[in-house]
């Protein structure tokens, strides 16, 4: 097989959570790997989620255990392992007497606590929102609360740090590349890229469909499989970002009165995040925006529990995203599984196509684990299971140690601030100290393009995450984008385009 360089153990396409975490996976075990991106990396839903690395509380009550226990067992798993980019974070439950009891909610918070062997994270308690800051900015009304633990995660880079470390272990990592066309050979699998205009092929024993919300598509019209059937149910979900709500670091969940529940959460030191929907998509998924009734449902919904109503005019960014739900035939988007479903179908017992339904980021690296040892019987070579205990690039170190990396970076680069080497070790962790590398003062670091976006940065960003747009930098990158005025993003992105 080393003799020919355009053959791979295993083809996959699509670079979102679910693509990139099986390319880290099976290059990790052996396997010559190459991921095709039509994009950039997490370009689509993996990039619009609520940034929660959680068991999903709301699940308990569509009886959806093993999701649960396999998401509440991940989130310790994630956290050691990538503690730069997932951190813990404590969320406020207020009590709504109208819409659940309360020995409903302190059941669903004692399984919710005991379900996945917590260990790092602390307990349930039980608050006086009277007493306790995180009632202040509460309507009248919400005395008493429930505070528990899940994790937040920046999950556009979750993905670049999954296809970095796939790319460490021999991964070909192909983005602005769109598969069209995938068929079975004698052999192998042919299949057809096209890249800057241009066509060519390249061959695999294996081939991988994590295609996200496009996966349907790709069954039907790239690889012409003789089926019609859909097997997944695209559901939009939206979010709103607002000035700062509140100033205690802790976010809250509020439960509302259609069934459904959303987030209030610190964002971005100087934002909070609002949302998420969950409505059937069946529009174009090459623009998904968030809807003016989806704006108008959210600030609603807050405003129920919030003491200062929250308003349209207070948005400053919005972002939506399609999760590509199994289709289970529920009657309602909300009801939907979250969990995933893997279909393996071959050739003769060779050349398995694996088709990924579903998932959430929650579980990526466990659906990566089970999605190779569905495949393992074509590849008996393959080594075992491997990223339990595995750092993500710049997570090397322990998870209370941010506090003293953050100081640590900051007295080596005088230049730096504490607001700014905090989030340099947010998204870089220990390779902060690769990218600043010989700088000695600000000037070392080129121009600034505002908000600590520096000429450097962005070439770092270009040469070693494969971000090939404004886009891509300001908003998944480094988020950036929402601290620099419209004029700054005006001006980077014709910079960008010119260099």
């Amino acid at each position: 097989m080393q003799n020919n360089p355009d053959l791979y153990d295993l083809a996959i396409i699509g670079g979102g959570i679910n693509g990139c975490g099986i390319a880290r996976d099976a290059a990790g075990r052996g396997l010559k790997v190459v991921l095709v991106e039509q994009g950039d990396l997490a370009q689509g839903t993996s990039s619009a989620s609520t940034k929660l690395i959680h068991g999903g509380l709301r699940y308990l009550e569509h009886y959806e255990f093993r999701l649960v226990h396999e998401a509440l067992s991940e989130r310790e798993v994630l956290l050691k392992n990538a503690p730069h980019i997932i951190w813990p974070l404590r969320f406020i439950l207020p009590h709504n007497a109208e819409l659940r009891p309360q020995w409903m909610i302190r059941l669903g918070l004692f399984m919710y606590d005991h379900m996945g062997g917590r260990k790092l994270l602390p307990a349930t308690k039980t608050l006086d929102l009277t007493r306790d800051i995180a009632g202040k900015p509460l309507a009248a009304g919400y005395t008493k609360g429930f505070e528990y633990s899940d994790c937040w995660v920046d999950d556009a880079r979750l993905v670049v740090l999954n296809a970095l470390d796939a790319k460490q272990r021999g991964a070909t990592i192909l983005t602005q590349t769109q598969c069209i066309g995938a068929n079975r050979q004698a052999e192998h699998w042919d299949i057809t890229l096209k890249a800057h205009d241009q066509t060519y092929k390249i061959h695999a024993k294996g081939l991988v469909n994590a295609a996200g919300p496009w996966v349907d598509q790709l069954l039907h019209q790239v690889a012409q499989l003789p089926t019609t059937q859909h097997n997944v149910r695209l559901v939009r979900g939206s979010h709103i970002v607002v000035p700062k709500l509140y100033d205690h670091d802790r976010a809250y969940i509020f439960q509302n009165g259609d069934g459904r529940i959303i987030f209030a959460i610190p964002y971005e030191q100087d934002f909070t995040l609002l949302g998420t929907t969950d409505r059937d998509h069946d529009s174009s998924l090459d623009q998904v925006t968030i809807a003016e009734d989806e704006v108008d449902y959210i600030c609603k919904a807050a405003s129920e529990y919030f003491k200062n109503p929250i308003t349209r005019d207070q948005v400053v960014w919005t972002y939506s995203g399609v999760r590509p739900l199994y289709d289970d035939g529920a009657s309602t988007a909300q009801e939907a599984t979250r969990d995933y479903v893997l279909k393996v179908s071959d050739q003769n017992g060779n050349l398995p196509l694996l088709n990924i339904f579903g998932g959430k980021i929650t579980t990526y690296r466990r659906l990566a684990e089970d999605a190779l040892h569905k495949l393992t019987t074509y590849y008996p070579e393959m080594k075992s299971a491997w990223t339990h205990d595995a750092a993500l690039a710049g997570g090397n170190f322990g998870v209370g140690e941010v506090s003293e990396l953050i100081e640590r970076l900051q007295q080596e680069y005088g230049f730096l601030n504490a607001t700014w080497a905090r989030s340099l070790i947010r998204r870089y962790g220990t390779r902060a100290w690769d990218m600043l590398a010989d700088a000695k003062q600000l000037s070392d670091m080129g121009q600034v393009f505002g908000a600590t976006l520096t000429e450097r940065e962005v070439y770092f960003l270009r040469d070693r995450e494969w971000a090939n747009s404004s886009e891509a930098i300001l908003w998944r990158r480094s988020k950036l984008g929402l601290h620099m005025t419209p004029k700054e993003r005006d001006y980077f992105t014709n910079w960008f385009a010119n260099h």
